[in-house]
């Protein structure tokens, strides 16, 4: 019996008090390692079995419709729990609060770097943090694959996303949008296979959620044209004055100004997470506007895997680098211009993941039971599950043989002992369901140990 079953079985209370959901979004901020896939497990864990503030079919239903937008899936999905729970200011908290932490700690981490450079120390930690990631992401897979994939023709979909991403590097928004067309046919053929998210509202906590099955919609969730316009012309409003100001404070041409615009193109463009939208922002961040140099890159992408929240706050690593080596508020502060450069980059990603959340949510809470929408959703929770898969195998390679490249992709030596840290971490979370902090120090501390022992 699971430490979740033993667990006194108590009623759902009504509602989640504002205070308490505030608290979870916080810590959820300071917890949120291993990806989206990591992050997503995390809160499945969190809302679904532990907390039961909502089930899991409605879950589903959300973190599908994540999937289909740019920008940062799990980060979207708090937004949307969150909005569900306590409207516009529940989304903003909860969506905020999955960031600001990362967003401080990259900062502090970014600084550093640029200050002193490498330290041997630090990079130990990370190198044992590493193939703990690599273990997440794989617990992250199996959680999900074992929720979503309930019939054999989802197996196949997971299959075959999984082949055309590893074998054929197809784009990933084509393997998004093959699954949808597969649904979309399939809930027609083949309806029972595709509704198969009915099956999916087991009580995971083994107590109804407050935001059950056949929980009424809230009423602030509920579709009017009026509200949609009202949201939109904000976030237009709040983009247009943002970006004017710093054109007005800095000038059109200046960096902050140009990372605001850069950074608003590049969050319409990450369909596929961050390892999808990566090549862009490294080739216009070294080659476009020097903000780092193809090393810095490297190096921002080893702290943005190991720290918490989203894989593509690195765009905050990326702005304090281009603020502090542009020297954007001038020479002798350096360190506000790297601050400015993080914030600016941050605010600009992650805008319009609250634009698509509190615009789009209503519409994807009108569907929930239609079949026309839950079957091409099913088809692409499905093909998810390969996707995530896919990203365990490019993890493994890199943190495995971390001396490969493309061709010669097993060169360099296989590490040993990032292979133990890995199979231990995968044990430890998938056997004995561990929490992910935990994993996370004891991997780090194996690193440094390991790099104090000259191994």
């Amino acid at each position: 019996m699971g430490p979740m079953e033993s667990e006194p079985k108590e009623p759902a209370p009504e509602s989640v008090p504002f205070g308490e959901a505030l608290r979870f979004w916080l810590k959820l901020g300071f917890i949120s390692f291993g990806g989206p896939a990591g992050q997503i497990a995390i809160m499945h864990r969190e809302l679904v079995e532990r907390r039961a503030w909502i089930s899991e079919r409605r879950f589903l239903h959300a973190l599908n419709y994540c999937m289909l937008l740019p920008g940062p899936e799990a980060t979207q999905l708090a937004t949307y729990v969150g909005w569900l729970m306590h409207g516009v200011r529940g989304g903003i908290v909860a969506g905020g609060l999955f960031v600001l932490p990362s967003l401080f700690i990259l900062i502090a981490l970014s600084w550093i770097y640029v200050r002193f450079g490498s330290v041997p120390a630090i990079a130990a930690v990370l190198h044992g943090v590493k193939p703990a990631v690599v273990a997440i992401v794989l617990a992250a897979a199996w959680r999900i694959g074992t929720r979503a994939l309930r019939h054999e023709f989802l197996w196949g979909i997971a299959a075959a996303a999984f082949v055309a991403l590893f074998a054929y590097d197809v784009p990933f928004p084509a393997v998004i949008a093959a699954a949808a067309l597969v649904g979309w046919i399939g809930g027609r053929v083949a309806p029972r296979v595709f509704a198969i998210s009915e099956h999916a509202a087991e009580k995971a906590s083994g107590v109804p959620a407050i935001l059950d099955d056949d929980t009424p919609t809230p009423e602030h969730a509920r579709f009017s044209m009026r509200s949609l316009v009202t949201v939109i012309v904000s976030f237009v409003a709040i983009w247009a004055a943002a970006l004017g100001a710093l054109a007005l404070a800095c000038g059109v041409k200046s960096d902050l100004t140009l990372m605001g615009w850069f950074f608003t193109k590049s969050a319409m463009v990450t369909f596929g997470g961050a390892y999808a939208v990566l090549p862009y922002v490294l080739q216009n961040a070294v080659d476009t506007y020097g903000w780092a140099t193809t090393p810095q890159m490297i190096d921002g992408l080893a702290l943005g895997e190991s720290t918490p929240g989203p894989l593509i706050m690195i765009v905050a690593y990326v702005g304090f680098l281009g603020g502090w080596q542009h020297q954007v508020l001038g020479s002798d502060a350096l360190f506000l211009g790297g601050v400015a450069g993080a914030c600016v980059a941050t605010f600009f990603t992650f805008l319009p993941s609250f634009l698509f959340i509190l615009a789009g949510g209503p519409l994807v809470e009108r569907t929930r039971d239609d079949l026309k929408l839950t079957a091409p959703l099913t088809a692409i929770s499905a093909a998810v599950v390969g996707v995530i898969l896919n990203l365990t195998v490019y993890f493994a390679w890199h943190v495995l043989w971390p001396a490969a490249n493309a061709a010669s992709p097993f060169s360099g030596g296989f590490d040993y002992a990032s292979a133990a840290i890995a199979i231990v971490a995968a044990i430890v979370l998938l056997a004995r369901k561990s929490d992910v902090i935990p994993v996370i120090a004891a991997s780090g501390a194996a690193g440094l140990v390991l790099w104090a022992a000259g191994a």
